[in-house]
């Protein structure tokens, strides 16, 4: 599961650091993802957004295990 993710996240990436932001993958616990939002996206006023229909949604898709992604600091 944990190359599913890491794979979806490398697929990401590119558009957020097109934004001037990254994304790392910080722990799988259970089917529960923690990512870490970096650069312009950390606090960015459109990071939640971001988070639920893009980073979740893509993760969900391929990796129907995962339950919920959360972002964490």
């Amino acid at each position: 599961m944990e190359e599913k993710i890491k794979a979806v996240i490398d697929q990401i990436r590119p558009g957020l650091q097109m934004d001037g932001g990254d994304i790392e993958l910080v722990a799988i616990e259970g089917t529960v993802v923690k990512v870490r939002l970096k650069g312009a996206c950390h606090g960015c006023p459109h990071a939640a957004i971001t988070m639920k229909h893009g980073v979740e949604a893509r993760i969900r898709e391929s990796v129907p295990e995962v339950t919920e992604v959360i972002a964490v600091n």
